[in-house]
């Protein structure tokens, strides 16, 4: 009699290369996420969720059931997973870090050029039919070649950052306390001994972190004076680095000349939050990864470590490492 496929949910459509994966081991269906008793007693027939910007609360996880074995993020960030509640279910926690990375890269360097040479504030002007701004009325942008990027966080996609700007002529300073002075040489960056010195030498700051306890509200009053006068900030990971009201008010006295953000705290922004309509801010819907390629890459890595997982094989991209060895089977 043939062994039963096991379950997998998930409240993203999936394409047919990523589905292809857990075809021989499982059944995948699709669904929205609800709050209802109904949805909770659905879930608990599964093996395993694979998951976006759903979160994964202990009460969730305990409403789901013991069945569940394995949460997977299509994308980098577990902040939404509560990491401790699945660890001890004994339920894996697994992601795609390599996945985003060259989308959310070009992404950030989008709002980098975007912001820099006012491509924002040009098209708004023409688009309200106002023609072309008096000369000098209109800020001055900034030239690419020979300017400083300052980087926060050089991990993958902070690495990746670092590539496409040097290309672009920036000089590159980064600060990340993880990485090591040969892969800065790799590179071609310069390795910073200090947060403050990125912030005060760099007529850009690019943050690349992830969101911890100890990365929370890491951009905030002080660090901001930090930086040069007219200077960017662009942030395409997480909302909880900055703190959003002292980013206003550098943005509304001019001491920053723009923001580039993708991301927020919380998400979505509230519609009366005032960087939505701050005329020096570029404001993108979390999108840094929303390619083809890179949400294809990140469905079909996800799928790969569920298939790992039910398989009793340890994923590659375990989050939880704690939890081997006495994960749910």
């Amino acid at each position: 009699m043939p062994q039963a496929k096991m379950q997998v949910w998930t409240h993203i459509g999936f394409g047919a290369e990523a589905l292809a994966v857990l075809e021989p081991i499982a059944d995948v269906s699709t669904g929205p996420v609800r709050s209802t008793d109904e949805w909770y007693a659905e879930m608990g027939r599964y093996d395993a969720m694979i998951v976006g910007a759903t979160h994964m609360t202990g009460p969730v996880m305990e409403r789901i059931g013991k069945q569940l074995r394995v949460i997977a993020r299509t994308g980098i960030g577990v902040d939404r997973v509560d990491l401790g509640a699945a660890t001890e279910r004994g339920i894996m926690v697994v992601n795609t870090p390599d996945g985003p990375t060259e989308s959310t890269a070009e992404h950030a360097i989008a709002l980098m050029l975007n912001l820099t040479k006012q491509v924002a504030v040009s098209d708004r002007i023409v688009h309200a039919g106002q023609g072309y701004s008096p000369y000098g009325t209109l800020p001055l942008g900034l030239e690419a070649m020979g300017a400083t990027l300052g980087l926060i966080g050089l991990g993958r996609i902070g690495g990746r950052v670092a590539q496409i700007a040097r290309v672009l002529g920036f000089k590159v300073l980064a600060y990340d306390p993880f990485v090591t002075p040969v892969r800065a040489e790799e590179l071609g960056v310069e390795l910073a001994t200090s947060l403050e010195q990125v912030l005060t030498s760099s007529e850009v700051v690019s943050i690349h972190c992830p969101a911890t306890a100890e990365t929370y509200r890491l951009i905030n009053t002080e660090r901001l004076a930090l930086m040069r006068p007219g200077s960017y900030l662009i942030n395409v990971s997480r909302g909880s680095l900055i703190d959003e009201a002292a980013l206003i008010e550098a943005l509304r006295t001019g001491h920053l000349a723009g923001a580039g953000l993708d991301v927020y705290d919380p998400e979505p922004p509230a519609a009366d939050n005032p960087l939505l309509t701050l005329p020096n801010t570029i404001c993108t819907s979390h999108i840094g990864s929303y390619t083809k390629a890179s949400v294809l890459r990140m469905q079909v890595m996800a799928c790969q470590q569920v298939d790992q997982a039910l398989k009793g094989e340890r994923p590659t991209n375990l989050v939880n490492a704690e939890v081997w060895g006495r994960q749910r089977s």
